[in-house]
């Protein structure tokens, strides 16, 4: 059987509800939902709190000896499309010749008003 290790990163903030920061499984690695709440970008627009986002990502890939090339698949929850085309644009940035399969859902708000974007990530390890 394979184990399953939960891990939790200090850069990351303090998990406060019941949830790990991310769960890995036969050389695969699970985000939760990262957001830049308690951030610098908290207020910001989408396209700060997507950096934010992804500076936490590039920690995590970090932490495990992997780069952002290692990302497999993102699930992005934004609950204002109005900033789509800054927010593609961004992403192209960020992402390089590495595009990773994506889903983009649109909510109608995440759990702190000022935020306008949450990410989750599997990453290759």
């Amino acid at each position: 059987m394979m184990r399953i290790q939960r891990k939790n990163y200090n850069e990351l903030g303090e998990v406060l509800g019941p949830y790990t920061h991310s769960v890995i499984h036969n050389n695969t690695l699970y985000t939760s939902g990262l957001t830049a709440f308690g951030r610098s970008a908290q207020e910001q627009g989408i396209e700060a709190q997507t950096r934010t986002i992804f500076a936490q990502l590039k920690h995590i890939c970090k932490v495990h000896k992997v780069t952002l090339k290692n990302l497999i698949k993102v699930t992005l929850f934004v609950s204002d499309f109005s900033e789509m085309d800054l927010l593609r644009t961004t992403l192209f940035d960020l992402y390089g010749d590495d595009i990773p399969a994506s889903s983009l859902i649109k909510i109608d708000a995440l759990f702190c008003d000022d935020l306008k974007i949450e990410i989750e990530a599997i990453i290759a390890l």
